[in-house]
Parts: C-alpha cells; structure tokens; sequence
C-alpha cells in the first residue's frame, strides 16, 4: 500500500497536475478533496470532466465517474467487485476505493487519453428496435454505423502513416519536384518535336535514332554480361590462389610435423580443453548462477527500513567479532602442523589462481588469433580483390614499406599538382562554358542561314551520322583492345606465378632450420619456466603470509579503534539523556507552578489540547459552512437580483430627470410647453 502511495504522489507531483503533496499531506486530504482529485485525474484523460464537483450533485458524480470509468474498462479489486458497495465508496470519497482507481488511471495515462478519444466516436448509440422500423430512422443509423466504420479505418491508416516514418512535408516536396521536372521533360519534347517536324526527312531520322538507342541499350547489356564473366574468372582465380596457398601451408606443416609432436600437440590441446570445460567453465557458471540466485532472492524480499538495516548490521559486527576470536584462538594455538598446512593450501591455492589465470590467458590468446586471422583474412581477400595478386609478407613487406616511406614525398608532390591542375580545370572548365555559348549563337546563326536558303536541318543531320560513324569506329576498337588485354594478363598472370614459386624456394629452405631452432629454443625456456615458478610460488607463499598477518592485526587495530569511538560516543549521549531526564522529573514533581510548566510534558500537553480545541472549531466552523452554504447562495441570488432591480430603477430615475431638464428648457424658451 505504501508503494501504491508513493507512485501516485509522485505523478500527482509532476505534469501536468503539479501538485506539492507528500505522503503525509495526501493521506490526510478529507473526501471532497480526494474526490476532486480523481476528477482531476479524469479530466486530463477526458477535458469533457473538467469541473467542479461542489457545484454538482454527489449522485450526477459518482454516475458521471461510474460512465467514464466504465468506458475505459476499469475492473475493481476483488473486494470490491460490489457495484453497490463501490458506488457508496465513490459517493463518500473512501481512500480503498479512490486509491486503486488513482493508480491504476496513473499508470497508463496517454493509453487513456487515446481510449477516451475514440469512444466519442467508436461508442454506438442505442437505438430501440421499434423506432428502428422507420425508414428515415433505419437508414440514418446504416449511414452512423457506415461512418464509424469508416472512422476506424481512417484512425488505422493515419496510425500507420505515423509510424512509418514518412513526413508529409517531404512527400509535398517531392511531389512538386517531381512535377517540376515532368513539365520541364513536356516542353523539352514539345521544343524538339518542333525542331524535327521542320526537318523534311525526320522520320527516317527518328527511325536512325531509335536504332542507335537500341543498339546502345544492346552494348550496355553486353558490357555488363562482359564484366560478369570477369568478375567470376576473377573470383575463380582467387579460389585457385587460395586453394594453392592451403595446399602449400598444408605440405609445409606436413614436412615439418612428426608423429611424436604431433601427439604430444594433441595431449596439450586435450589437457588445455578438458581443463577449461571440467573445472574453470564450470565454476564461471556456478559463480554466476551463485549470483543470479542471490539477485532473484534480494529482488523476491520486501523493502527493508531502516530497523531491519541497523539489525542486518548487528548481526554482521556479531559475525565479525566471532571471526576475530577465532583468529585469535588459532594464531595463540600456533599448532607447526596447521602451519604448514597452511603453507601447502597457500601453495596450492597459488597454483589454481595461476592455472586460471593462465586458461584465461590462452582463452584470451585463442580469441584474439581468431580475430587476427579474420583481420587476415579479410585484409588478403581486399588486397587480392584490388589487384588480383597474393599479399606480401615477410622481407618484401619490410621493403615495401621502406618503398612507401621513400614515396611520400613524391605523394606530397603529387597532391600539390593535383591541387594545381584542380584550379586549371576551373579555369578551363569557365572557357568551355564559354565556347559552348559562342557555338550556340553561331549554331543559330547557321540553322537561320539554312532557313533561308532551304535546306534546314542539314548540318545536324551530318554531324548525326559523323558521330554515328565515329562511334562504330570506336566499338570496334574496344573489340579488339578487350581481346588483345586478356591476353596479356594471362600471361602476366602466368609470369607472375613462376617469379612467386621461384622467390619463395630459398625463404622455405631458411624457414626449416628456424623452426628447429625454434623447438630447441621453446623446450630451453620451458625448463626455465618450470624452476622460476617453484621458485616464485615458494616466495609468492611467504609474502602472502606475512600480508594476512598484517592484515589481520590492521583490522583487529581498526575494530579495536572502532569500538573504543564507538563506546565513548554512547557514554556522552547517555549522560546527557541522564541528566535531562533528571531536569525533567525535577520540573515533573517540583511543587513551584513554574517550574512544573517548563517540563516538556506539560508543553506538549498544552499544545495537544490548543490543537484539539482549535480542530473542534474549525470542524464547526465547516459544519456550520455545509449547513449554510444553499441558504446563503439562494440569499447571495436574491441579492443579486435586488441589485439589478436597483440598477434598473436608478436608470429610470436618471432618465426622467433628464426628460424634465429638457421640457423645462423648451417651456422656458417659448417654443413649446410640457405636459407632465
């Protein structure tokens, strides 16, 4: 009930009801408030509720409420599942009835809104079926239903358009661009249909254009299909490579691998693995299920205060100095057998760190060789892609950086030029604009010349077939270089390969007396290994002792220090309780008035009985408001009323004066007389 409590005073505290309450204030609120409250609620789900609930009648309330409660499927509580008891509730503003509603209206209050919205329009109205057998009224209500259908299938589509992110202001945009661009292609085509109709020969014109459309469309296609087949003879050719490298990988660790290492590979692989899954996985999970028990036991239990917190801590100062005993207890024992024990589990528990640590270590190592062969992977397949050779490594990786190092300066170079030729190509980009507008003033010089001569069209059409021709021409040259390419990079291809095979003989030969080297090396430092870690793990076992000695008689030195602050803390605040409980049962029996009305029990005695007086009051005070309050507005009205009619005659009594001031003047002049 306190977490029901304190959710609706915090949403109650916040938009759109800003509302200063806590929970002390709130739970003190009479029933009048509490229910404007509620109709405060519902109001911001309906704006339709926005009212005053003193200017209503309590059973119009609580049927308003009911409606509207009703409509947005509200359910009460099991123990109010009473209809009668449950209006009685709402009617006298019961906390167990108004509660429930406040947090269930609270906790979904824009899916309200949303329900409220549409029942204004999705609730039918009840007919009854003999007024349904007229006409006019059958199908009036056929055309309701038509339009609630309708609604619903509007509401759905513009939540949908909603959510699919699409602006309205942009699909205007690109409407009217789009339109734009349609009337500009219009009047292009208008303008050239224009032009060609004065050409006399301009059918057999479009007829040569839409060939050379078509057989444009035809090259496109081929020269797609042509760079397919490249790229799948590309792709075979990276297959092969990659095929040839395994297969040489594969023969390299073929003639280097026997038998014994070979096992002796495996046997290691095997421990290493049978290692992570019998021992070190299965403690990762049982840690972690250890930890998800405990969360799901903290997450089951219910809030704690703050007695159940200071007894938690009770009882872990309790533990704490059981354990400090018992430490005390062992170490004045010093039984040499528990010593070296200790000594050993100290060892051991050394060399189960150092096992786990080096599992995951080598974990570690294996993620990130995965990783790094991805990397390599991924790099070699860039590299091929880009230029269709294998990627260097070794001594020519080394000269090839070396080479790259040398190039920057020339790349420097380069970018300057290349900012350089930039400016020139504006430059020359302005004088082509230039030109092109110089050669269409003198385009139009010559198709007015043309005109007037009579043979119009005649330039375009020879430049028509000079660039048909000359197109021809130059497919058929790319024929003939595309064949003569391909096989050119055949044989580079093949040259390549030999060069390869030829380079890496030597570093092959090299590489095998290395890695024998290599063995001779590894087997050398594992012998060092093994006696510097005897050695370590024996001074790792004393230092470690020595550091729990330490620690132990640090923290006996702390809860010894603790306890000392701790205990001359409570004497001061004792004493001092001590000696105002004295001043108080000396005032308390003392015989002096005086001194009897400086006790604290009398001035809180005093203070209870003011605030009972002052309570009783003010309950009056409002008993006699709420008695009061139809007489005193009937009384209010009839005041009103009074005024206006005072009003009225004080308008009529200025008006007549006004009309005798005027007859007196016109008598006085001679023109007329008055008649009163």
């Amino acid at each position: 009930m306190s977490e029901q409590l304190k959710f609706i005073v915090e949403q109650l505290n916040k938009e759109p009801f800003k509302k200063s309450f806590n929970l002390i204030t709130f739970d003190t609120l009479e029933p009048m408030q509490l229910l404007q409250i509620l109709n405060d609620v519902l109001a911001e789900i309906d704006p339709k509720q926005a009212l005053d609930i003193r200017e209503e009648m309590p059973e119009q309330t609580v049927k308003r409420m009911c409606a509207l409660l009703g409509m947005l499927k509200y359910k009460p509580p099991g123990n109010l599942s009473d209809v009668s008891s449950f209006r009685q509730g709402l009617v006298t503003g019961n906390k167990p009835v108004i509660h429930p509603i406040l947090h269930w209206l609270l906790q979904r209050v824009p899916e309200l809104k949303k329900r409220a919205y549409l029942a204004r329009f999705l609730v039918k109205l009840e007919v009854p079926a003999e007024f349904l057998q007229d006409d006019v009224i059958n199908d009036t209500y056929h055309q309701y239903e038509e339009l609630v259908e309708g609604f619903k299938r509007y509401h759905k589509e513009c939540e949908q358009l909603r959510t699919s992110g699409f602006s309205t202001a942009e699909i205007r945009r690109d409407i009217s661009a789009m339109e734009e661009e349609k009337d500009q292609l219009i009047k292009r085509v208008e303008r050239l249909k224009k032009r060609v109709e004065s050409v006399s020969n301009h059918q057999r014109m479009l007829e040569q254009a839409r060939q050379l459309r078509v057989e444009k469309e035809r090259e496109e296609s081929l020269t797609h299909q042509k760079q397919e087949q490249k790229n799948q003879l590309f792709q075979a050719e990276q297959r092969l490579l990659r095929s040839q490298q395994q297969l040489k990988d594969m023969r390299q660790a073929a003639t280097d691998a026997n038998p014994e290492s070979l096992m002796k590979r495996l046997e290691e692989e095997i421990k290493v693995n049978s290692y992570m899954v019998s021992e070190k996985l299965p403690k990762e999970l049982e840690g972690m299920r250890r930890t998800v028990h405990y969360l799901q036991k903290v997450a089951l239990e219910p809030a704690m205060g703050q007695a159940d917190l200071q007894e938690l801590e009770d009882k872990i100062k309790e533990a704490d100095s059981q354990i400090n005993h018992l430490i005390e207890k062992r170490m004045m024992r010093n039984d040499p057998m528990d010593d070296n024990l200790t000594l050993y589990r100290q060892q051991a528990s050394i060399i189960i760190r150092r096992k786990e640590s080096k599992a995951e270590e080598l974990q570690e190592a294996r993620e990130e060789l995965a990783a790094a062969e991805r990397e390599l992977r991924q790099r070699s397949s860039q590299a091929q892609g880009s230029d269709g050779e294998e990627v260097i490594r070794g001594d020519e990786l080394k000269r090839l950086l070396v080479k790259l190092r040398g190039k920057g300066t020339v790349y420097k170079k380069k970018r300057q030029e290349i900012a350089e030729l930039k400016a020139e190509y504006g430059v020359l980009q302005r004088t082509e604009e230039i030109l092109k507008q110089r050669h269409e003033t003198v385009q139009q010089k010559l198709q007015t010349m043309e005109a007037e001569k009579g043979i119009s069209g005649y330039s375009n059409t020879q430049e028509e077939l000079e660039r048909v021709s000359a197109m021809k021409s130059e497919l058929d040259e790319k024929k003939g270089r595309t064949l003569d390419d391909m096989s050119e990079m055949v044989k580079k291809l093949n040259s390549m390969i030999v060069e390869k095979k030829s380079a890496l003989a030597p570093i092959i030969k090299e590489l095998r007396s290395l890695r024998q080297r290599c063995q001779e090396l590894s087997q050398e430092y594992e012998e060092k290994k093994a006696q510097y870690e005897s050695c370590a793990a024996g001074l790792e076992s004393n230092r470690s002792k020595l550091e729990q000695e330490v620690k132990a008689l640090r923290e006996e030195t702390a809860q010894k220090e603790n306890r000392y602050h701790y205990i001359n803390s409570m004497s001061e605040i004792i004493e001092m309780q001590m000696r105002r409980a004295a001043e108080e049962m000396k005032a308390y029996v003392s015989s002096d008035p005086q001194e009897r009305k400086k006790a604290i029990r009398e001035v809180y005695m005093k203070n209870i009985s003011e605030q009972e007086l002052l309570g009783k009051k003010l309950r009056e005070e409002q008993k006699m408001v709420r008695d009061s309050h139809s007489a005193n507005m009937e009384q209010m009205k009839m005041w009103c009323d009074l005024e206006q009619l005072m009003e009225c005659k004080r308008q009529c009594f200025i008006k007549a004066q006004s009309q005798v001031s005027i007859g007196q003047v016109i008598q006085e002049g001679g023109e007329d007389r008055l008649v009163l």
